[in-house]
């Protein structure tokens, strides 16, 4: 299978360069999937998991926060705000930062607060999710 660059940069870090053969992104429409040569283009991240597979043929995950893919000359940049390997989530701040959003959600908020606590909230489900299901071999 033919090979393209990928680069995931987070806020605190570079969590990916190198090649790669497919990366599976989370849109927010659904999944976005990205592979050699694919035609120029900028999609939304969600909050979700990331997934890609090295030239070697394994499969590595990430979960990831909102930002954006960029494909451009067999290159494939994805900008996000957090990236994390889901053995790098700690599963019991994951669970009091949901019990906050959840919270937050229910007192009586400005449309920016509440959009801060929605954002806050998806990110707590996805970190959950990838921790919980990190360990699926695709």
């Amino acid at each position: 299978m033919a090979e393209f660059y990928l680069r995931v940069v987070a806020s605190d870090r570079v969590f990916y360069k190198g090649t790669c053969e497919i990366v599976i992104v989370p849109g927010l429409d659904g999944e976005w999937a990205f592979m050699a040569h694919h035609d120029n283009m900028i999609v939304a991240v969600s909050p979700g998991q990331l997934r890609f597979k090295r030239p070697d043929g394994t499969w590595e995950t990430a979960i990831v926060g909102s930002g954006f893919a960029q494909a451009a000359n067999n290159r494939v940049t994805v900008i996000v705000d957090t990236a994390e390997r889901p053995e790098e989530i700690d599963e019991v701040r994951a669970r009091e930062a949901l019990a906050r959003a959840k919270e937050e959600l229910r007192q009586k908020q400005s449309i920016q607060e509440y959009r801060i606590s929605q954002a806050t909230l998806a990110r707590a489900m996805s970190r959950l999710k990838g921790r919980r299901d990190g360990t699926i071999n695709i």
